[in-house]
């Protein structure tokens, strides 16, 4: 290799490692600008009521319970009537705030059952100023395994719930808050779909997620002018207890 060819080498290498330091710079920067600004007033900014998916445990019950410290009224969506119902009672005890309970299989979606919660559902939020949807809940079952080796049933059951279900209660929810001209959308991904290129032996969950992550980006653009904020947040392995859910107004 001639000097000549060795300098513009070390030229480019040079500019690949100003591009990637700057790329990173600006994400920092735009990380630490979201981590270090004044919390929104949720209440005000989006509406008095949140509805939830899978709030009786792990990441979906920190939501519920946050967004009740900011003062939402809640509308809470699980599969076990019974913890529904102790969490609802829970945050109303604990922070003064209004909940509804819907009990809803989500793998029931698309079913006679299904259709019938759906129905209950939008009765719940029939006149509320819901501002706020976090579809926290989520099938990861099967998991480690050979597409041809998991159990059918499993995945189809996964199909419905991380997707099928996301969807609808996502329309839902939408129609009131276009109508009030503000919202947000808060739907849960995966680092299985969006930091690592491939995730073998858990290949229907990572597409699930990724269409999480692409229904979330679409949305967005395609709301935002609406007045409505849409996010796909990716968060650290935390355990499922529970595959799926049955929805019920208190």
């Amino acid at each position: 290799m001639t000097e000549s060819v060795q300098a513009w080498f070390f030229l480019l290498l040079a500019f690949v490692g100003g591009v990637s330091a700057a790329a990173f710079s600006f994400r920092l920067l735009g990380y630490l600008a979201v981590s270090l600004r004044r919390p929104r007033d949720l209440r005000r900014r989006y509406g008095a009521w949140a509805v939830v998916t899978g709030p009786t445990s792990g990441i979906g019950r920190s939501v519920a319970l946050k967004l009740a410290r900011k003062g939402l009224n809640l509308v809470l969506l699980d599969l076990s009537a019974a913890n529904l119902q102790e969490t609802s009672d829970m945050i109303r005890s604990r922070h003064g705030v209004k909940t509804r309970t819907v009990v809803f299989d989500l793998s029931l979606v698309g079913t006679p059952q299904g259709d019938d919660s759906m129905r209950r559902l939008r009765a719940a939020i029939d006149g509320l100023d819901v501002g706020v949807l976090v579809n926290n809940a989520g099938v990861a079952r099967p998991s480690v395994a050979y597409l041809h080796e998991a159990d059918v049933e499993e995945w189809v059951r996964m199909l419905k719930v991380n997707l099928w279900a996301l969807t609808e209660v996502t329309a839902a929810v939408l129609p009131g808050m276009v109508e009030r001209g503000r919202g947000a959308v808060l739907n849960m991904g995966s680092a299985s779909s969006e930091a690592i290129p491939s995730f073998p032996l858990n290949t229907i969950y990572a597409s699930t997620k990724r269409y999480v992550a692409k229904f979330s980006r679409s949305l967005y653009v395609e709301y935002r002018n609406k007045g409505i904020d849409v996010q796909c947040q990716v968060t650290h392995n935390q355990p499922i207890s529970r595959p799926a859910f049955k929805f019920q107004q208190e």
